[in-house]
C-alpha cells in the first residue's frame, strides 16, 4: 500500500544518516546543553524532497513567516507566537494536514501546533489555513523530539497527537521508531496533569509496541478500550476531542482491510 499520505510520518524516500552516539540523560526528560539528547538519537522519520507549485510558493511566501518556523534550540512561547493564551496540542507528523486544519475548525478553543518534515505537505496546509482563515494553527519544521526536548516546557501541553506514525516495519529499524520507551516518557512530562496523548496506527506489529510500551509508562493511565479505560467515561471531560476526521491515507487502510488501532491516555492527575 502506498503509504504517502496525509497523516504523514510516513514521508519516504532517502535514508537516513547513522544514529548519534550520545547518551541519554538522567533526568527524565530535560535537556542541558547542546550536545546532550534524551536517548541516543535515532531519525525516526524518512526525509522526502519535492517542489512546491508556483502557487504554493507563493502561500508559503505570504504566509509562512506568519504562522511557521524551523525548528530550534530555544524555548516557545506559544501564547506570544498565537497572540493568545490558550491550551497547547501538539500533532506530530501533521504531513498535509487534512485532519490538522479539520481539529483546529472543530476546537476552536485550543493553540494547535503542526509538526512536519515534508515541506510540500506543509504548503498544501499553509495554503488551506490562509484559504480558509484558520487562525488557531502554527507550524514547526523539523524533528518532533527536537521540539518536545528543547522547546516545550514541562507540564505545558493540554495533549498531543501522533497519527500514523512510521512504523519502519523491517525488525532492524524498529530502534527508528517514535515511540520508544523514553518518547513515551518525555511526552508524559510535557503533558500538564489530565493531559491526552492520542496515537493511531493502521500497522499490526507496531500497535502491539505501542501497547505494550504505553502500559509500561507510569504517568500515563489508559482513556480508551484499547488501552485499558473506557471512553465513554472520558470523551465528555477530557480536554481535547477523541474524533480524528479520516484522511486519504486512512480511506486506503480501511480499503486494504488495514484495522486501526487507537490509543488515547491521560496523564496521571
Amino acid at each position: 500500500m502506498d503509504r504517502v499520505n496525509d497523516a504523514a510520518n510516513h514521508t519516504a524516500e532517502s535514508v537516513p544518516g547513522p544514529p548519534s552516539t550520545t547518551p541519554a540523560p538522567a533526568d527524565g526528560g530535560s535537556r542541558k546543553g547542546s550536545g546532550s539528547r534524551l536517548y541516543p538519537r535515532v531519525t525516526s522519520f524518512r526525509s522526502r524532497r519535492g517542489a512546491l507549485t508556483a502557487t504554493q510558493q507563493q502561500s508559503w511566501d505570504r504566509t509562512w513567516p506568519h504562522i511557521g518556523r524551523d525548528v530550534a534550540d530555544e524555548p516557545l512561547d506559544a501564547a506570544a507566537w498565537f497572540g493568545r493564551d490558550a491550551p497547547l496540542v501538539i500533532e506530530i507528523g501533521c504531513g498535509t494536514g487534512t485532519a490538522t486544519a479539520a481539529m483546529a475548525q472543530a476546537e476552536p478553543h485550543l493553540n494547535l501546533l503542526g509538526i512536519e518534515v515534508y515541506q510540500p505537505g506543509l504548503a498544501q496546509l499553509v495554503q488551506r489555513i490562509e484559504r480558509e482563515h484558520i487562525d488557531n494553527i502554527r507550524l514547526l519544521r523539523g524533528d518532533a523530539v527536537d521540539v518536545l526536548e528543547n522547546m516545550i516546557a514541562e507540564q505545558s501541553l493540554t495533549g498531543v497527537r501522533v497519527f500514523f506514525p512510521d512504523p519502519w516495519p523491517k525488525a532492524r529499524h524498529h530502534k527508528r521508531r517514535l515511540l520508544q520507551p523514553a518518547t513515551f516518557a518525555l511526552i508524559a512530562h510535557r503533558l500538564r496533569p489530565g493531559g491526552v496523548l492520542h496515537v493511531a496506527t493502521d500497522h499490526a506489529d507496531y500497535a502491539e509496541f505501542i501497547a505494550e510500551v504505553g502500559a509500561a509508562e507510569p504517568q500515563l493511565v489508559g482513556l480508551n478500550e484499547t488501552t485499558g479505560g473506557v471512553s465513554a467515561e472520558h470523551r465528555d471531560s477530557a480536554p481535547i476531542g477523541f474524533e480524528r476526521p479520516v484522511t486519504k491515507f486512512e480511506g486506503k487502510a480501511h480499503r486494504a482491510g488495514s484495522v486501526i488501532n487507537e490509543f488515547i491516555w491521560g496523564k496521571i492527575e
